[in-house]
């Protein structure tokens, strides 16, 4: 039997929550078709005002000034990625980088990550993979999710595996194909509720929970058409800025009350998106899992067993992932499943830049 082989691989990431930038180094090893993982470093750095708001400004930027921040925010990248490294002694062979998602609208043919990889690999010396969902988009599947290769490959002792950062998305096998969508929006509306109270974010849930659920406000979002839809389906800001954000600015309930309201939209939306699989142990990750009730909430609705791992894991699994995505593409290998996307075929998605 041959040895394992393994891959050191940095992996970035920048949710749609733009809480910060994450980075994991991460070590694989493969035994014939079986992966194994650990993570040797990881960190969030987060953002500064200025990038939080050049990056949330990005959407509504002329073309101009947006291949301006895709170069500086590359570079921005590399600087991140440099110190990490070097901080760490770490020797990856290869960085693995998400990019900020600007737009995201598979249905017109196009998405958008800024970021650019040059400038990461000036910056590092280290190959850098970056834009993994275009390909996807231009032959007719939505771009997204692209984390469920990694919860095939890495988490099969979990049928389901949900995660909650910006948007909630899940993924499971079903007739032998992995199935995964974007469910509903999460920590992007809780993080922006709770910006009105000069918080970043609702801490362990707690102003939720003491925030009574506006009923008709609830009723309204768990009637928006794309909870009808059946998968493959995905979620960019565009649906919920223009959705989501004018259904919740016109009521007139306190903060708690909304983000009371739009916690348990969450978890009723969770429950309701694997209602139909046999009860089953769920892995949650990102963000949410560390809300401490929106997960009392998610429990009392669904049925499948909720567990939470090591924090690396939870808060960090993505980064992992897009890893693991970096290093298939570079190993020519599938990393992107059309049972996922609904594209025409499953494909090695990703633009691999090399130190010149």
């Amino acid at each position: 039997m041959e040895p394992p082989s393994s891959y050191m691989v940095v992996g970035v990431m920048s949710g749609t929550s733009l809480d910060g930038v994450d980075m994991a180094s991460c070590l694989f090893s493969r035994n014939g078709p079986h992966w194994t993982y650990s993570i040797q470093a990881a960190e969030c750095v987060p953002y500064p005002d200025s990038w939080r708001e050049a990056l949330s400004g990005a959407f509504y930027a002329g073309a101009e000034a947006l291949a301006v921040l895709d170069n500086e925010y590359g570079a921005y990248l590399g600087t991140l990625l440099n110190d990490f490294i070097n901080r760490n002694k770490l020797k990856p062979m290869l960085i693995a980088s998400h990019g900020h998602t600007v737009f995201h609208r598979p249905d017109e043919g196009y998405t958008l990550q800024i970021g650019d990889g040059n400038e990461i690999v000036k910056k590092t010396g280290v190959v850098t993979v970056n834009d993994f969902r275009s390909l996807d988009v231009s032959i007719g599947g939505q771009g997204a999710p692209l984390v469920p290769v990694g919860d095939k490959l890495l988490f099969p002792a979990f049928p389901v595996c949900l995660n909650i950062g910006g948007i909630a998305n899940v993924s499971f096998d079903r007739n032998e194909k992995r199935i995964a969508f974007d469910i509903c929006p999460a920590n992007q509306v809780l993080d922006f509720l709770a910006k009105k109270s000069g918080m970043t974010y609702d801490a362990n849930g707690d102003m939720a929970r003491v925030g009574n659920v506006d009923k008709e406000l609830l009723k309204a979002l768990n009637a928006l058409p794309f909870y009808k839809q059946a998968p493959p389906k995905s979620l960019g800001r565009e649906w919920v800025e223009s959705l989501v954000m004018p259904m919740i600015k016109q009521h007139q309930a306190n903060v708690n009350d909304l983000l009371a309201t739009f916690t348990e939209h969450i978890a009723e939306q969770i429950s309701q998106s694997v209602v139909d699989l046999p009860s089953s142990r769920m892995l949650v990750t990102g963000g949410g899992a560390f809300n401490n009730y929106l997960i009392e909430r998610l429990s009392k609705h669904t049925h499948h067993q909720v567990e939470i791992h090591e924090k690396d894991l939870v808060a960090f699994k993505e980064a992992l992932v897009f890893a693991l995505l970096g290093l298939l593409r570079w190993l020519g290998e599938t990393n992107v499943y059309c049972s996922v996307t609904g594209a025409v075929s499953d494909s090695c998605s990703g633009k691999i830049h090399l130190p010149g």
